[in-house]
């Protein structure tokens, strides 16, 4: 029998709401059909979002979502995207699949979808082929309350009051689709543009977040540090990271996201736990120069990442989710939470349609994704504090170099006193027996909700329930643990109440 060890005096940190953020770009059918489709649709909608999709997203309790890129970000020039819509300039959408985007989804609808789902903002803006005065003007369009040329042109397209813009991120992937840059000459663009990237309201900070490195791309890290803190300058909320599961490892041929036998099952799993190695490795370059833990990692893209479906535009990333994504959601969240001290943000890439979508769409349809339920059972989780907590794992896999711990798990409280433990069990063939043991204190009363399944098990429009949650049952113990068995290809969530 597994133990997990629970010492819930011990805190670990805060774990920020935004560890479970989403990504919303102008890609594919994320935006539109996904989730706008605009005041005149004949599918319910409010203000033109997706009435049903809305509703879900509340559900899993959506706390920022990042907009407009992504690649897109980077060609993405705002002005193009205000005013009325049938004057809206129309543009090829270069990165994602030479479609003709006509701009009906802009700053106003953005603001007001956050609005619906009563989220934090992270708007990202243009680097690569934007200007300064571009930037300044966007922010001071979107934040200034008061007389000025952009304020009121954003009264004059009908919104006098200012909004709130959370996070502004200074770039995307200038490393590659945002400019092909070099670290040190990326790091004096971002001291420059964040310079204009002003707080009209010292009421309302804005949390600046640079572009930060591709996966193992350390040097990356380094460098931007390095020209950034330069003279002691900060300038700096977050640095974000991107890191997608490929089950080959391979960009050229990633695999398919329904066709898979066991061992990429496997190999899955092992590319999904290289994201700790690179919290770690990134965080300890990050430590160098900020020791106190001022600037958050903000891994802004990640999730699984396959061959787009058969039959589908290439360029739109359309892929189906199975249970084997859930557990790769599953996997993240806990490590996320596990280092909450240094991550304090993270981005699914993305929110409907397109990779590692929470939800998919089609016409009046929507599903709900085996991802979606295992954000459900997560939420919990949202500003709690993290507690100690390790288990006792052992291989689980199939052929040497892709074994993997057959558990993860992370352990908060929230500020009712209770604990939510959430664990995963990657095996395909074994449950596991734990028992979880408390320190100093015992337990009353537990409640579960499990998702479990097939690997290749999904939900589609004919069948939206295949994969969902159930109750779960776990045993309190004479001696005051909690006992239960987890299935295969599982994962869980635990209510805690403590004596």
């Amino acid at each position: 029998m597994a133990k997990l060890y629970v010492n819930p005096k011990v805190k670990r940190g805060r774990i920020n709401p935004e560890l479970q953020g989403h990504f919303s770009e102008h890609l594919g059918r994320c935006i539109y059909e996904g989730i706008y489709v605009g005041e005149n649709s004949d599918i319910p909608n409010v203000n033109g979002m997706r009435t049903d999709v809305v509703e879900a997203l509340k559900e899993i309790r959506v706390p920022v979502l990042r907009w407009p890129g992504g690649c897109f970000a980077d060609e993405y020039h705002w002005k193009d995207g205000i005013g009325p819509k049938e004057k809206r300039k129309k543009m090829i959408n270069t990165h994602w699949g030479g479609v003709v985007e006509d701009n009906s989804f802009g700053t106003h609808e953005f603001m007001e979808l956050c609005r619906q789902l009563g989220c934090k903002t992270y708007i990202n803006g243009n680097v690569g082929s934007g200007t300064v005065q571009e930037m300044s003007e966007w922010v001071e369009y979107m934040t200034f309350d008061g007389v000025s040329p952009m304020a009121d042109m954003r009264a004059q397209n009908g919104h006098k009051d200012p909004w709130t813009v959370d996070y502004f991120g200074v770039g995307n992937e200038n490393w590659g689709c945002g400019g092909n840059m070099r670290p040190e000459y990326y790091g004096d663009l971002y001291r420059r543009y964040q310079t204009y990237v002003r707080n009209y309201d010292s009421r309302k900070s804005i949390s600046k977040i640079a572009c930060g490195a591709n996966a193992a791309d350390y040097h990356w890290t380094e460098k931007v540090l390095e020209t950034v803190f330069d003279h002691g300058s900060g300038f700096m909320n977050g640095l974000s990271l991107h890191y997608y599961t490929l089950p080959t490892g391979n960009w050229g041929k990633k695999g398919s996201a329904l066709e898979y036998d066991e061992k990429e099952y496997y190999r899955t799993l092992k590319q999904t736990l290289k994201m700790e190695e690179l919290i770690r490795r990134h965080g300890a370059i990050m430590d160098q120069f900020d020791p106190e833990k001022k600037i958050g990692m903000i891994i802004d893209e990640w999730g699984t990442w396959y061959d787009v479906e058969p039959g589908t535009n290439p360029g739109f990333l359309y892929q189906q989710s199975t249970m084997r994504d859930a557990l790769v959601a599953g996997i993240n969240l806990n490590l996320f939470n596990k280092h909450c001290d240094r991550v304090k943000m993270a981005n699914i890439a993305q929110m409907v349609n397109v990779l590692q979508a929470v939800i998919l769409t089609e016409g009046e349809k929507m599903v709900k994704t085996p991802t979606w339920h295992a954000f459900d059972l997560y939420k919990h989780h949202q500003g709690g504090e993290l507690v100690e907590s390790s288990i006792e794992t052992k291989e689980a896999g199939l052929e040497a170099g892709y074994m993997v711990p057959n558990l993860t798990e992370s352990v908060s409280m929230s500020e009712d006193g209770k604990l939510h433990a959430t664990l995963t069990n990657l095996s395909l063939e074994e449950a596991a027996d734990i028992q979880a043991v408390f320190a100093d204190c015992g337990v009353k009363d537990v409640r579960g909700t499990i998702l479990t399944g097939g690997m290749r098990e999904h939900n589609t429009f004919d069948a939206p329930d295949e994969v969902h949650t159930r109750d779960f049952a776990a045993q309190i113990t004479a001696d005051g643990s909690v006992a239960f068995k987890l299935p295969p290809c599982s994962v869980v969530h635990l209510e805690i109440a403590l004596v």
